[in-house]
């Protein structure tokens, strides 16, 4: 069993810091879980800069921002 609790870990990835936030209520099982990648975070501006952009050059406006789809879907 893990205490019951709260904590925040970081670990670096390549594209920037990739961060874990863990609560436990003191069973087998965590709470709540929540990771937050740098490419979430990147695709997320994905609004704000592509703004009066023709949907051609959308392609190139993502691979600019260099994500990894992997680490957008946890």
């Amino acid at each position: 069993k893990v205490p019951a609790g709260e904590i925040c870990s970081r670990t670096e990835c390549p594209r920037g810091e990739l961060a874990y936030y863990i609560i436990s209520d003191g069973s087998g099982k965590p709470f709540r879980i929540k990771a937050k990648s740098p490419c979430f975070l990147n695709i997320s501006t994905i609004d704000e800069i592509s703004k009066g952009q023709m949907v051609a050059d959308l392609v190139a406006t993502i691979g600019s921002l260099d994500i990894v789809l992997g680490e957008v879907d946890r």
